[in-house]
């Protein structure tokens, strides 16, 4: 069967689907392709999948005078409204991008949340059926309020609610570019004219790339919406850690890893300044991810590193300083190490919640609010006050879980 993956994003976006892709591949006996932006084409065919590229680079957006609003943001409604006000910015041409990808030819869509509105109108016109391949828990629920709302429990109904109102300010980032898709396929476009998770039939199948035991099913979805377990990103074939880095690791006791992945920093000195001091002052090694803010800090006990895959680096550190990305956070747990979540924007707020709850992180703090004392605290929390043994016990539920299994079993179901 040929499997076109669409996703888009940061690379957090896009690297569980290329675990995913090669377990399809190799175990399932699937033609698999990736269509996401090309900055991260050599990522996927580096892992011997097929690429289709979609226009956008999201580090350039997340860079631009908007996505510094959103980085800024302290409040859902003001994040919504910048996200608003970025997508109709390139919506029209990376749903063009996305149709394009798709025209060449698949025989299943599996579609992120980001992706999704798109890929079943183009599923509708070619009669291709259309899977959800979601990381986030979007579909409201009682269980627990929108991801990107940054709040409390405001009970079931609430939640609810809150999350409904959520997906009406979703709808009106898809709606236009939706709409015009289905004009040019020839389709209805229905009479209210929404594009976006709204108009996305709850009958339909969503398979969802984390643990239950991060975050359990709830009760109140749909039957066809499962979770499967985390989609474990690929390890590109024959990598090797830099000689320094295995020096340095080597050198000392395990370090505290910080990186903030995707996010681009306005002032990216100051954020460095920031950890380095706070990595000194709780008295413990560092190593920094350049990231796409250029993070960078050299020294005795600190070293600056590139990409590196997390699932070999952070089982070799004493905890983990993060944005609270879902990849990332799913990184440190299954590495049975502590969390220290600074969320930035959107569903970090909700995954570095969950870290709180699952008692493997002291309390999230917030990067519009961060101080050299408060990270400081932090450190010396996750890394002398959080008991290992919760944190193994949780890796090892982790690693009980087959999350790429529940989605061969949907494909072989086709």
């Amino acid at each position: 069967m040929r499997v076109l993956i669409v996703t888009a994003g940061s690379w957090g976006d896009v690297a569980p689907y290329t675990g995913l892709g090669v377990h399809l591949r190799d175990a399932g006996g699937h033609d698999v392709a990736i269509a996401t932006h090309a900055r991260f084409r050599d990522a996927v065919t580096g892992c011997g999948l097929g690429f289709r590229p979609l226009p956008v680079d999201p580090r350039d957006e997340l860079a631009s005078a908007t996505g510094q609003e959103l980085a800024r943001a302290v409040s859902a409604p003001v994040a919504l409204a910048a996200v608003l006000r970025m997508a109709r910015q390139f919506m029209p041409r990376f749903t063009t991008g996305i149709a394009d990808a798709v025209g060449q030819g698949a025989d299943v869509l599996l579609a992120s949340t980001l992706t999704d509105p798109m890929c079943c109108t183009l599923g509708e016109a070619l009669g291709i059926p259309v899977l959800g391949a979601y990381l986030q828990p979007i579909t409201p629920t009682g269980a627990f309020p929108p991801l990107v709302t940054g709040v409390r429990s405001l009970g079931r109904y609430g939640n609810r609610l809150a999350a409904h109102a959520m997906w009406a300010g979703a709808d009106r980032i898809f709606a236009p570019a939706v709409k015009q898709l289905r004009r040019d396929l020839g389709l209805p476009v229905g009479r209210f004219g929404f594009g976006g998770p709204l108009s996305l039939p709850r009958e339909r199948t969503v398979l969802h790339g984390f643990s239950r035991y991060v975050v359990p099913r709830p009760a109140d979805w749909p039957p066809g919406h499962r979770v499967c377990g985390y989609w474990w990103p690929a390890t590109p074939p024959g990598w090797q850690p830099e000689p320094r880095l295995r020096e340095f690791l080597e050198a000392g006791p395990p370090p505290v890893f910080a990186g903030f992945g995707s996010f681009v920093a306005a002032d990216a000195q100051r954020l460095t300044d920031l950890l380095v001091r706070a990595l000194r002052r709780a008295g413990v090694r560092g190593i920094i991810q350049s990231g796409w803010s250029g993070l960078a800090a050299e020294g005795d006990d600190l070293l600056t590193v590139g990409e590196v895959p997390h699932a070999w680096l952070f089982p070799r550190t004493a905890a983990v300083i993060h944005h609270a990305g879902a990849g990332t956070t799913a990184a440190g747990l299954r590495a049975g190490v502590p969390a220290i979540p600074v969320p930035v924007q959107l569903d970090q707020h909700f995954w570095a919640a969950r870290l709180t709850a699952l008692g493997v992180a002291p309390g999230p703090l917030r990067y519009q609010r961060l101080t050299v004392e408060a990270l400081t605290a932090a450190i010396r929390t996750a890394t002398t006050a959080i008991p290992p043994s919760r944190t193994r016990s949780l890796a090892a539920d982790l690693a009980r879980e087959a999350g790429a299994e529940g989605v061969l079993a949907a494909l072989d179901r086709l």
